[in-house]
């Protein structure tokens, strides 16, 4: 009996050397028995170009409600929702009768007192043209002589005293008839200007009995039909010129310091997601509207193919005036899980992980707010196979 438990220790001995011996040969942890080969980038320093986040809406650059300047019937409409105008394309046509008997009415009245005025194709008004003026002139110059000859008679004792009295008064009766033709003629040549007013006013209301487009568009609503009676002011039609398109931005008043005409806007719609769109700020408000604390600003975005409407919504991205620096990494070095992003800092022959704050993207790099330093080098390959701790080889 004796033997056999002395066999059993001898044995519990060895067996407990033999485990210690190959604990002491075994790796202390995973990390410690793979070396994995990476590449590595530096953290660089540089200055970035920024970008402010905001949203707004497309309008369109111009946007008229054309309505009816005279009263009217409606003839035709030319054009219907959608249709493409050019500038003075007309939209809606109206009877155009009484406007034709308007203005003709109005070119003879003028007609008549260019005729009374002696003025003839087009010619400028003369006063002493008028044949009234031309007569009282001749008038005028032969009571003047028969004075003359009078007064020479007179002073010879030839003529008598109340036959040169009665050639005075003859020569100033012939002036005052001179003067009164020509104030008529003034008089008659004001009536001819307004006679004109009443031609020209005619002839706008017979032009207006076409409304036109005021400038190159599309038609977004057309509002009456052939057959119905508008009064002057009725909306007869809405154009819109959509290209280019207006983008009406609100920016956080504290980035007023930082927005300026002239600065690139990069946005996305919802109707092409992942494609992206370029405008430049136009207008800056002068002010910060006292509701929000905000700024309004406007850029503007070419649209020559018209995929962009207005009232879309746009998520936009707003160059600032002024380049800051930032923390740049290759984007490959950013490993994001669940929402949190990673980096693999090198420190000797291992690797830290790190939990990083990730900015704005430049380029194939991006921009890391917080958790790395300048100058430290993190891994750029081989992101998926390295975890905290593991040892690696730069290549």
């Amino acid at each position: 009996m004796s033997r056999r438990i002395l066999f059993v220790v001898l044995l519990s001995a060895t067996l407990a050397v033999a485990c210690d011996r190959a604990g002491a040969d075994a790796p202390a942890s995973p990390a410690d028995a793979v070396v994995i080969n990476v590449t590595t980038a530096a953290v660089v320093e540089e200055p970035i170009q920024r970008f402010i986040r905001v949203s707004g809406t497309l309008t369109a650059q111009e946007d008229a409600e054309v309505a009816a300047e005279v009263a009217g019937r409606v003839m035709a409409t030319p054009v219907e929702r959608g249709s493409r105008v050019s500038a003075n394309d007309i939209l809606v046509r109206l009877a155009a009768a009484e406007g034709e008997a308007q203005a003709i009415e109005a070119q003879a009245n003028a007609a008549q007192i260019e005729a009374r005025l002696g003025i003839a194709n087009g010619a400028p008004f003369a006063v002493e043209s008028v044949p009234e003026v031309a007569s009282a002139r001749a008038s005028v110059q032969l009571a003047r002589s028969e004075f003359e000859r009078a007064r020479t008679l007179h002073a010879q004792q030839l003529l008598s005293q109340a036959e040169f009295d009665q050639r005075s008064a003859q020569t100033e009766s012939a002036e005052r008839q001179y003067d009164m033709a020509r104030n008529t003629a003034a008089q008659q040549y004001q009536s001819l200007l307004a006679a004109r007013a009443r031609v020209m006013l005619a002839q706008k209301a017979l032009s207006d009995t076409a409304v036109r487009a005021p400038f190159a568009g599309v038609v977004g609503e057309r509002f009456v039909s052939a057959g119905d009676y508008v009064t002057r002011g009725t909306k007869v039609a809405t154009v819109m010129r959509v290209d280019p398109l207006r983008v009406e931005l609100t920016v956080p008043a504290q980035f007023v310091s930082v927005v300026a005409a002239g600065r690139a806007v990069r946005f996305e719609v919802d109707a092409y997601p992942g494609e992206t769109f370029v405008g430049q700020v136009r207008f800056v408000s002068p002010s910060v509207a006292a509701a929000t604390r905000a700024l309004t600003l406007e850029a503007i975005v070419p649209n020559g193919d018209n995929r962009l409407k207005p009232g879309f919504f746009a998520t936009a991205q707003i160059e600032q005036a002024t380049m800051l620096p930032g923390l740049l990494v290759p984007v490959a070095a950013v490993r994001t899980v669940s929402g949190t992003a990673r980096v693999f800092v090198v420190n000797g022959d291992r690797v830290e992980e790190r939990v990083v704050m990730v900015g704005q993207a430049v380029g194939e790099r991006v921009e890391v707010t917080s958790g790395v330093k300048a100058g430290e080098r993190v891994v750029a390959s081989g992101v998926e196979r390295v975890v905290d701790g593991v040892r690696v080889v730069v290549r």
